[in-house]
């Protein structure tokens, strides 16, 4: 049965699906459904299968089975429950995506730096939940947020977890964690009677003390993780974009404490030095890493440390630097200079056999485009199987999720997408996502969102 057909004779059925999409979800079971894939990608094996048919019931999937099967005998089991049957038509069926780098409460804009004058938090917020539906609707249905201003993607998380708002499952970092005067540091480029002393409650730490007390007060806060920045940035109005800004000893502080609450430490990290820092101390994972070096990579495996490497948002601030007054001189200055080495690195590190998670640094470039990050992995030397896999498997191990995440396996979250063809012999399809469930929800079908 084509898809359209399908939606057609499904769409009675379907409609209290999608209200749902409104309401946090009923605490018993309501719903069973029945998805047919023309094809299936099974991360964990890293193979292709043929059509298979999936059946969901209560936000889980319940049973796999092979080849196309007659709903009709689910349902007359539904009994009364809510009911659906799916046909993706000629497409692959893929776990929901996990982006390992996002920031879901801003977006790159010619004005980014003087709306921060002008702006609320509350401002950022509600546009926050534009970008997380414009990022679940690309078939992001989980992320790592890295970085925010004022914790406004706690909220933005906390909404989405009881049904206000839709968007992808978020696990945030809050506000990152830098030194005085480094990436981190919210009041670089200000005039010295506005820029004042950050200190521990905005994230700013210049001791072992500070960074455990940083800690402490993100556990606070209610984050799920920590992100640090142990090395200098492209979108901040200081000089370097790879200078070592944290020292050992605060980092080793900062993952000890982490660790002691049972949170993942992700370091922001351009620089070599800051990068060998970050793993010597025992962070999770490096995101960027635009110039690690040999000894960083081979450091990086003997430590099992993940690397994120965010290849889209170095291309983008690239393209962006060459437009006249779109960065302020120093930061486009840097933007130059990253931009055409993060892909390079990022082939050299899958083959020098460094863990790769899927990330893209979202908001550096307008969200949405997240499956972008795929073609251009593919183009730095990283295989098909083993892009899908940094977004699905991987992704859900460095989130410890690979229980709940990751796969299309019984027991699972029944979050699932699907697009054309097979992205196996053509990686573009992973950016024309048409049919996107999270938790056994349907937000997107036949490549049409369903509004809430």
């Amino acid at each position: 049965m084509h898809a359209r057909l399908a939606f057609a004779v499904a769409a009675v059925a379907m409609l209290p699906l999608t209200v749902r999409a409104q309401e946090a979800p009923p605490a018993g079971g309501h719903d069973l459904s029945v998805l047919r894939c023309a094809r299936l990608f099974d991360p964990a094996a890293g193979k292709m299968l043929g059509q298979s048919t999936l059946i969901v019931e209560d936000g889980r999937i319940k049973e796999i089975r092979s080849g196309a099967v007659d709903p009709e005998p689910y349902r007359q089991a539904a009994a009364g429950r809510r009911f659906a049957y799916f046909d993706t038509g000629d497409s692959t069926c893929l776990p929901g995506l996990i982006d390992s780098h996002t920031h879901l409460t801003s977006e790159t804009s010619p004005t980014g730096f003087t709306d921060q004058f002008r702006w609320n938090v509350a401002d950022y917020a509600v546009r926050s939940t534009v970008y997380a539906r414009r990022t679940l609707l690309a078939g992001f249905t989980t992320v790592r947020n890295l970085g925010d201003g004022q914790n406004e993607s706690i909220a933005l998380r906390n909404a989405i977890n009881a049904g206000v708002v839709v968007g992808p499952r978020i696990f945030t970092a809050g506000k990152p964690i830098g030194s005085t005067g480094g990436h981190a540091d919210p009041t670089d480029g200000y005039r010295m009677d506005l820029a004042g002393d950050p200190g521990i409650k905005d994230g700013i730490v210049n001791s072992p003390e500070d960074a455990v007390k940083a800690v402490r007060q993100h556990y606070k806060d209610g984050v799920d993780l920590l992100k640090i920045m142990p090395s200098g940035g492209v979108l901040d109005e200081s000089a370097s974009v790879d200078n070592a800004q944290m020292t050992i000893e605060e980092i080793k502080a900062v993952v000890t404490a982490a660790h002691d609450y049972g949170y993942t430490v992700a370091a922001h990290a351009h620089g070599a030095e800051a990068i060998r820092r970050a793993v010597l101390a025992g962070v999770d994972s490096i995101e960027h890493g635009t110039f690690m070096n040999d000894e960083d990579m081979q450091l990086m495996k003997q430590h099992g440390t993940w690397y994120v490497p965010t290849i889209t948002a170095g291309k983008y601030v690239q393209q962006m630097a060459g437009k006249p007054g779109y960065y302020p001189p120093q930061v486009a200055a840097k933007a130059k200079q990253v931009g055409p080495i993060i892909q390079a690195t990022a082939g050299k590190a899958y083959k020098a056999g460094v863990k790769i998670a899927f990330g893209t640094d979202a908001a550096v470039y307008p969200h949405g485009q997240n499956a972008r990050e795929f073609q251009y992995m593919v183009e730095a030397g990283i295989p098909p199987v083993a892009a899908l896999q940094a977004a699905t498997t991987h992704a859900a191990e460095l989130l410890h999720k690979s229980d709940e995440l990751g796969q299309i396996a019984p027991g699972r979250h029944a979050d699932v997408i699907a697009v054309p063809g097979n992205p196996l012999d053509d990686i573009k399809a992973m950016q024309q996502v048409s049919f996107v469930m999270k938790d056994g929800v349907i937000y997107k079908m036949d490549g049409k969102a369903f509004e809430p």
